[in-house]
């Protein structure tokens, strides 16, 4: 499991959809770790075009375009994410980067 590896989640925890794609966000050191939860940002059909959220499409491993919305991020246990989809490209990764700063109103470094 990586930093940007998509997974289909079958019944998500407080989500009325039998299944959701998710993007792992957390660190590597986290991922690696022993800690039995990553922090993911779920992918949603629906596109608003806030700086929040992540543009994707059926080239990148979705079915449709879809947006990963860095406003929405949750815990999810690590033996949840067996259901691997893909892999975010590196420009998609950068463009995550950007979303998860301004979601969380980091600032960016110079």
């Amino acid at each position: 499991m990586n930093r940007g590896d998509i997974f289909r989640v079958r019944h998500p925890a407080g989500d009325p959809k039998r299944a959701r794609m998710f993007v792992v966000v957390s660190r590597p050191a986290l991922i690696k770790s022993r800690f039995s939860t990553v922090i993911c940002a779920p992918v949603y059909s629906l596109r608003r075009g806030l700086a929040t959220e992540v543009p994707v499409n059926a080239s990148e491993s979705f079915a449709h375009a879809s947006s990963v919305l860095c406003d929405a991020l949750v815990s999810v246990p690590k033996a949840a994410l067996t259901d691997f989809v893909g892999a975010l490209p590196a420009a998609k990764l950068t463009d995550l980067d950007r979303a998860l700063r301004v979601a969380l109103h980091l600032e960016a470094r110079a």
